[in-house]
């Protein structure tokens, strides 16, 4: 412990003092294999949690195709290369038909600041719309969108936000209306205050937001309610996409077909890549007006790792993988459920699944304690998991893709295990 200890004051002294880290006693990771971690002791833990290792720490095609790149070429993206183009060709063939053009970047803050620009460009309005408990990045542009309040605050606000879906908390009959209701009025009031509309920003399964339950058809219906009102609809894919849902996006899970998609760490399985995507005539008007570059975006290297993550998922079965051990593990948790009474809801798709931590199951009341001692107690046993959400009190589970029905079952003793000695 001294030797972390050590190492933690060095960071803060170099790096600044409240640079976040994981767990009251941080770990220090040396090496990573599948979904394996390793400490500088040697002990192992399974990841759980990690969607920047996508297909897995440090996947034998990944590793091979990169080291040959760096190797071989690396230069900025001012001069042809067949790799990159060849990337954004088979990225974009995985999207819906309206979605064929890229720009790539290399943070998924990037991609949606893009994407604001090329939808306020488009549509030359002002106005957008995300959730109250969201979270895009951390631009000061996309800074903005943070947890932000559904009360305007100024007239003049360019960015206000609506409460996110969620059928577990609502009160009501009829959840879909309602927020369907709150996103119109939301609109109407940028009508009122003279501000032009731009569109809306949400990640396809507000995953921020805690992956909630969301209202059937809700999406598709605030798509056609945007589009109504001269907007775009841009759906965040960060943590949603490739493959993480079962299916090769989020809002596909949703039943929508958004006008701009945006895309991030997953793709690149750590190289730092991410992407904008919409029609042709969207990223060409954008292109042309703002002539817009990245020194580091759309190089060889982001394109042989971009290419091996989807050489990886097209080749090793993993988007079958993904809903077969996704759907075992969750059915398991619900099963464990009823026997918890902090077990508040057991929710998820895919290798997403989130368990809310609620002091009890009548009230509800989000369980923030007890959740973090969940996260601490199943780290101790070697599963490395978090919490998070609009209440901080969701257990967010969400492991490389190539996590198997062995990780999940070993996984599910630890849990109980950890249940029994804290809850009895």
């Amino acid at each position: 412990m001294g030797d972390i200890t050590e190492l933690h004051g060095r960071r803060n002294k170099i790096l600044g003092a409240g640079s976040p880290l994981f767990y009251s006693k941080p770990l220090h990771l040396v090496r990573g294999e599948g979904v394996s971690l390793f400490d500088a002791e040697g002990r192992r833990y399974t990841d759980m949690y990690n969607n920047v290792a996508s297909v897995g720490h440090c996947h034998p095609h990944v590793v091979e195709a990169i080291s040959r790149q760096v190797a071989t070429l690396n230069v900025h993206s001012r001069y042809l290369h067949e790799g990159i183009v060849e990337y954004a060709e088979r990225l974009m063939g995985r999207h819906h038909d309206g979605i064929e053009c890229a720009i790539l970047t290399c943070s998924g803050t990037e991609a949606n600041e893009v994407a604001l620009l090329m939808a306020r460009q488009a549509t030359n309005g002002r106005g957008i719309i995300c959730t109250n408990a969201a979270y895009h990045g951390n631009s000061a542009a996309v800074r903005a969108l943070t947890r932000l309040s559904t009360e305007v605050i100024s007239k003049t606000a360019e960015v206000r936000a609506v409460s996110f879906p969620d059928t577990y908390r609502f009160v009501g009959d009829d959840p879909c209306s309602y927020y369907l209701e709150e996103l119109d009025q939301t609109i109407q009031s940028f009508r009122r205050d003279n501000v032009p509309f731009a569109g809306m920003l949400v990640c396809s399964i507000f995953a921020n937001e805690g992956l909630p339950n969301v209202p059937k058809e809700y999406l598709s219906k605030a798509a056609e309610i945007v589009h109504a009102a001269g907007g775009l609809l841009i759906c965040d894919e960060v943590q949603s996409g490739l493959c993480r849902t079962g299916k090769w996006w989020g809002y596909q899970d949703m039943g929508v077909l958004p006008d701009i998609v945006t895309m991030g760490k997953p793709i690149g399985a750590g190289v730092p890549l991410a992407g904008v995507a919409a029609s042709g005539e969207l990223v060409e008007k954008f292109r042309s007006e703002t002539r817009y570059f990245n020194t580091f975006a759309a190089s060889p290297l982001q394109a042989a790792a971009g290419n091996a993550v989807l050489d990886v998922i097209e080749n090793e079965g993993i988007q079958s993988s993904v809903l077969a051990v996704g759907e075992k593990l969750l059915c398991d948790l619900q099963e464990i459920q009823p026997q918890f009474e902090q077990m508040g809801d057991v929710r998820g798709v895919g290798l997403f699944i989130g368990i809310e931590w609620v002091l009890d199951q009548t009230t509800k009341e989000p369980d923030v304690e007890g959740a973090m001692k969940m996260v601490e107690a199943l780290k101790e046993k070697g599963f490395l998991i978090s919490h998070a959400g609009a209440h901080r009190n969701m257990l967010k589970i969400r492991p490389p893709l190539v996590f198997q029905h062995t990780d999940s079952a070993a996984f599910l003793e630890a849990f109980n295990e950890t249940l029994r000695e804290l809850y009895g």
